[in-house]
């Protein structure tokens, strides 16, 4: 198995999370084919020099996991699986249970996403099971939260993502075991996304909820921000408090942009820039 470490840069920077390496994450959501593959080689290819100072990770589909882990091993690109069952095995037909995505060579699980969630039903305490299942099979659990429009318009942000955290990420696992992703509903895919302001203001929330339950632990849980990041936009987010990284949408498919993303990521931690 790749062995993937989310590791620390030396020295304290900002309040909150300090010295956590920035990790970048590419979904590829229902993109990509065998011919694909090149782009994990390239995001390889231009990340290896940096690859001391940013965690990388690409979410293929399903059917590329084991073929885009051996493309990504010798870069140290680690590989995900963009959901998993929360059944360990059985007659579940079309599912994929965390240990087959272990198996696939995957050290990740992307859980909770908003697109799983609305167009396939999944609630909290699916996800917070999903997420016991990746982590008893040796993966790292991605979990995403973030609010709709509606629920922004009422201000009810913070209330939503309290919530979401209380159900879905599980209480009884290892603070290193896991992975917070806040992306706005509204933002992803609409090129629209939140102020700094509450961007800051979102993670600092999280980061408040995951330090309440596992302490010195939850200051190193990274959090990543998600929603409408491209190439020039990235390198502002990473200056905010309390983002560690970067979940990426559509802007992972281009393997040029997404690289350029992982080394703005880099020139950040090297100047004790980011957090």
């Amino acid at each position: 198995m790749l062995r993937f470490a989310l590791g620390l840069n030396a020295g304290d920077q900002q309040q909150g999370s300090a010295g956590i390496r920035p990790l970048i994450a590419g979904n590829w959501k229902m993109n990509g084919i065998s011919a694909s593959l090149a782009n994990v080689r390239e995001i390889g290819m231009k990340t290896e020099p940096i690859a001391d100072a940013v965690d990388v990770i690409v979410f293929p589909p399903a059917t590329l996991l084991e073929s885009a882990a051996a493309v990504g091993l010798p870069y140290r690109i680690a590989i995900g699986g963009q959901d998993c069952s929360s059944e360990t095995d059985g007659a579940f037909t079309g599912e994929l249970s965390a240990e087959m995505l272990s198996d696939a060579g995957a050290t990740f699980a992307l859980l909770g996403h908003s697109e799983r969630r609305r167009r396939h039903c999944e609630t909290d305490e699916n996800i917070r099971q999903k997420a016991i299942r990746a982590i008893d099979a040796n993966l790292k659990a991605v979990i995403c939260v973030g609010e709709s429009l509606d629920e922004k318009a009422a201000g009810d942000t913070l209330t939503v993502l309290s919530k979401q955290i209380l159900h879905a990420v599980p209480r009884t696992v290892n603070s290193s075991d896991l992975v917070i992703a806040y992306e706005p509903v509204w933002a992803i895919g609409t090129g629209r996304r939140p102020e700094d302001q509450e961007i800051s203001e979102a993670h600092a929330h999280i980061r408040g909820q995951m330090e309440a339950v596992w302490g010195e632990g939850g200051r190193q849980i990274p959090i990543l921000y998600g929603g409408s990041v491209d190439s020039k936009n990235a390198k502002t987010i990473l200056r905010l408090p309390n983002v560690n990284g970067l979940l990426i949408g559509a802007a992972s498919l281009d393997a040029a942009h997404f690289s350029a993303i992982c080394s703005d990521a880099a020139g950040l931690a090297s100047a004790n820039l980011s957090i």
